[in-house]
């Protein structure tokens, strides 16, 4: 049963970290590829620091509540392994929930850009490549709406 246990856990975390996804600026996912983007160019106003948080797709409370459940049936026998059961997948759905939020939250940078064009715009994206007041950079924006600033 302990290799069960380590098997449901393992595969909770895998689903958990499978699910997050990239907002760097470096990153470009599959559609984004091969498109056209718009660039402009400026100058760092203002960096911040923040936090993205992480996702909440219900899948880490699935994992978490099905682990517990499982988990909890194998407490006692009969009408007591039963509610054990429903106590550990509901903990485990509670916790599984926490966990996906707390393992996909990503430390990120708010930028403030003014433009050549004399516009001023801020662009949130992970902290994966740090940014400094008076640099030069380009901000692409794609047909999506998908806005990144880069060097």
């Amino acid at each position: 049963m302990n290799s069960f246990r380590f098997f449901i856990s393992l595969t909770a975390a895998a689903l958990l970290t499978g699910c997050a996804s990239s907002n760097s600026g470096e990153v470009y996912s599959r559609d984004q590829a091969r498109r056209t983007q718009t660039v402009q160019m400026g100058t760092v106003q203002f960096v911040k620091n923040i936090q993205i948080e992480g996702t909440k797709s219900g899948v880490g409370a699935v994992g978490g509540g099905v682990a517990g459940g499982v988990i909890g049936s194998t407490i006692g026998g009969g009408k007591g392994s039963i509610l054990a059961a429903v106590g550990g997948a509901a903990l485990g759905a509670v916790g599984g929930a926490v966990a996906e939020e707390k393992l996909t939250k990503k430390n990120g940078l708010e930028i403030t850009v003014k433009l050549d064009s004399g516009a001023t715009i801020a662009v949130v994206q992970e902290a994966d490549v740090m940014y400094s007041v008076g640099e030069r950079v380009r901000v692409l924006t794609g047909s999506d709406g998908t806005t990144r600033v880069v060097r």
